[in-house]
């Protein structure tokens, strides 16, 4: 086996740059904002880190689908329009905001399958060429799996080469590093191996008759027998609903989308082989795979019509009708096609999860609409609808279900949509109201060091639920509420001035939901902050432990509340307590060292049991003379 030198990968990797430098430029700002984001020194607000990585991600495949589709009709020096389309991309960053909008992750998923999808047919948009089709998506498939395995020997590898420098060498690297390797890896060499693989000769793939054993064994052996045990499976469990006469459970959509996912997967990948004489019984499979899935798709939209009719349309519900639309389609076309073109496939699944990100047909909007109906019939029937708009419920007696219900809508709106989705059937102007949420005293900002007065958009949200609950009455149902009573906050009445009278050394943590460990040297003084999952932190100087037990001081806290009233303040959220810096501080002396950590803010809630999110403070240590 002829390795490659190092000459010919570095021909390769600028060809590859030449040959694709916007797709490789978009890697590059993915990685780079993941590195940022990872090493924890942002400038901008998290969420802008998190919409460029996705603004990337995007932008990269729209960019290679048009350089692939621009070399398939001979014009590789159309450098205007792959700029175009690389500025169409970017301007991505400003429809996404997943923080505000769960749903935006969901649109970001169908905008990133809509866009591999158009890489798998771009360069075959003329008739014909199905070979070539086949040749280029198959050479895709196993570059892909190349890629994986190479970068994930890569990550272990230089990951296992900085573990042994650590423990050799006693040299000190944070975690953090092995996320930024990761982000290397995956974000740029990655993709700039994968992209070196592209056939770059279309029109000769036409002519290539080669086809992978490996391949032929896999689908013969693995995913047809795969495939087949789905189709007993499901086809047992309908027998059974038709003696039973019971309505299908909602797992059965997942198996028979499986079985779908297997078998057409299963016949795509051995379709150069079905004209071959000794391959006939590949024609018979796929047929009879077929014939076999129309009564499957039935009951698919059977199994979803049971869960639409009582509790209405959401995305997922949404997604199933068209997955089973779609499968019938597919069905009807192989099963009555002469052509058996199978560049259908990925062009029409292509077209329908475009229609089905943005507007009035799309799964959010069709969703939308559904649970505001079903919200205005819980408030019709308690005759709190008219003249289009909701009024409160607050002075009507609602029933336990139907308060639960309601909520359940609002929360849709809110946590999974936009408040902004009940602006038909309220007479509020919600886009005020939320700008007057945002200025409300005491939300604190996404992040001190930038000044922004910008609310921290989880906190935004609740906001937007207890306004709205209490605006149509329905407080007394919303869990919310009960969660927000469970939320304590304990801050030092000076968090930010520390008396260092006395101290030699100032060391101060900040574990924020996660558990961050520090080793640091200091004039021949070894140090090592520790915390493990029972909340007790532990300073180690010079093999001398110390340990402050953090749930023991929250318990003592809490079984004092009532001694405590005087020290609350009034917050947008939880109950929060300033108080005297003692009250909240724990000292530790050995031979050698004194220790006091003093914590400055310290969160916890009650809702199940006593859990503590975060905790900062600082350790003042004093060494004994």
């Amino acid at each position: 086996m002829k390795f490659p030198s190092i000459k010919s990968l570095a021909d390769s990797a600028a060809s590859t740059l030449k040959r694709f430098p916007f797709e490789v430029l978009f890697a590059l700002a993915g990685t780079i904002a993941a590195i940022i984001y990872i090493n924890k020194e942002e400038l901008l607000p998290a969420s802008l880190y998190t919409k460029i990585i996705m603004t990337a991600n995007l932008g990269l495949l729209i960019s290679l689908a048009t350089s692939l589709f621009i070399e398939s009709k001979g014009g590789q020096k159309k450098w205007i329009i792959r700029f175009v389309v690389a500025l169409i991309a970017c301007s991505l960053l400003f429809i996404f905001n997943p923080q505000l909008r769960s749903i935006d992750w969901v649109r970001f998923f169908l905008l990133s399958l809509a866009f591999h999808l158009i890489v798998a047919f771009a360069a075959f948009t003329e008739k014909g060429h199905i070979k070539g089709f086949w040749q280029f998506n198959k050479t895709l498939f196993l570059r892909f799996l190349a890629s994986m395995l190479y970068s994930i020997v890569l990550y272990l590898g230089i990951a296992a080469a900085i573990s042994a420098s650590k423990l050799l060498f006693n040299l000190h690297f944070e975690y953090k590093v092995y996320g930024i390797l990761f982000a290397i890896v995956a974000g740029l060499f990655n993709t700039i191996f994968f992209l070196a693989g592209i056939p770059s000769n279309i029109a000769e793939l036409d002519q290539d008759d080669t086809y992978p054993k490996g391949l032929k064994v896999f689908t013969q052996y693995v995913l047809i027998p795969l495939a087949s045990l789905y189709v007993i499976i499901l086809l047992a469990y309908e027998i059974k609903i038709l003696v039973q006469w019971s309505l299908p459970k909602g797992l059965v959509s997942n198996l028979i989308l499986g079985y779908a996912v297997f078998g057409i997967l299963s016949i795509l990948l051995i379709y150069p082989l079905r004209d071959q004489e000794e391959n006939k019984w590949i024609k018979t499979y796929a047929r009879s795979f077929y014939f076999l899935l129309l009564p499957l798709i039935v009951l698919l939209f059977l199994a979803v019509f049971t869960r639409i009719l009582p509790y209405g349309i959401t995305a997922p519900r949404y997604f199933l009708i068209v997955l089973a639309g779609w499968l019938l389609f597919i069905t009807f076309y192989f099963l009555l096609s002469r052509k058996q073109n199978i560049k259908i496939i990925p062009i029409s699944l292509c077209i329908l999860t475009l229609l089905s990100v943005y507007g009035p047909q799309s799964a959010f909007s069709v969703s939308k609409y559904s649970q505001r109906r079903l919200l205005i019939n819980i408030f019709k029937k308690y005759g709190a609808f008219n003249n289009g708009k909701l009024s409160s419920l607050s002075k009507t007696t609602v029933s336990k279900k139907d308060g639960q219900n309601a909520i359940e809508k609002l929360n849709y709106f809110v946590y999974d949509n936009d408040l902004s989705g009940l602006q038909p059937c309220l007479n509020k102007d919600i886009e005020k109201t939320i700008d007057s949420l945002q200025k409300v005293k005491g939300i604190r900002p996404v992040y001190s060091k930038t000044k922004s007065g910008y609310m921290d958009e989880y906190e935004l949200k609740r906001h937007e639920m207890e306004w709205v609950t209490n605006y149509l009455g329905l407080k007394s149902f919303s869990d919310d509420d009960s969660y927000q009573s469970s939320v304590y906050s304990f801050d030092s009445e000076n968090p930010d001035l520390v008396s260092t009278k006395g101290v030699d050394y100032v060391l101060s943590i900040n574990n924020e939901y996660n558990n961050e460990d520090s080793s640091l040297k200091i004039d021949n003084i070894s140090i090592k902050s520790t915390s493990d999952t029972s909340d007790v932190y532990t300073l180690t100087i010079n093999n001398e432990k110390f340990l402050f037990n953090v749930r023991r001081l929250a318990l003592g806290l809490l079984q004092t509340e009532d001694k405590l009233k005087k020290y609350i303040v009034t917050t947008g959220y939880g109950k929060t307590f300033k108080l005297p810096g003692k009250m909240i501080t724990m000292t530790q002396q050995t031979q050698h060292f004194k220790v006091t950590l003093q914590v400055n803010n310290l969160k916890l809630n009650t809702y199940s049991t006593v859990a503590i999110n975060s905790v900062r403070g600082t350790y003042l240590i004093s060494v004994l003379k």
